[in-house]
């Protein structure tokens, strides 16, 4: 059996003061799903839902099965806590 290729990649998942990020190598076609499980952050992170996150490749929105290329950053997002517009009027109503 031929071996597989393997190619680098990041996952990374931001808190609300820091960032962990995890330098994986792992084989070509690799999906995000499958490297968000590899990394080990749902298990460090009880908290995070790594089923129905959102995620995305460099800031693009992607599907689970997507697969990675070599150099990927697969990106987990945090729900947002509110309306970033609300917030935006809230700012620009309060006095300085």
């Amino acid at each position: 059996m031929a071996s597989e290729r393997a190619i680098a990649v990041e996952v990374v998942y931001a808190l609300k003061d820091a960032q962990e990020v995890v330098a994986l190598s792992v084989a070509a076609g690799t999906t995000v799903g499958e490297a968000i499980g590899l990394s080990g952050l749902p298990v460090r992170y009880p908290q995070l839902d790594a089923e129905c996150a959102v995620v995305g490749v460099y800031g693009r929105v992607v599907a689970r099965d997507a697969t990675l290329r070599d150099g990927d950053r697969v990106e987990i997002y945090r729900p947002l806590k509110g309306d970033p517009k609300q917030a935006r009027r809230h700012r620009a109503s309060c006095p300085h």
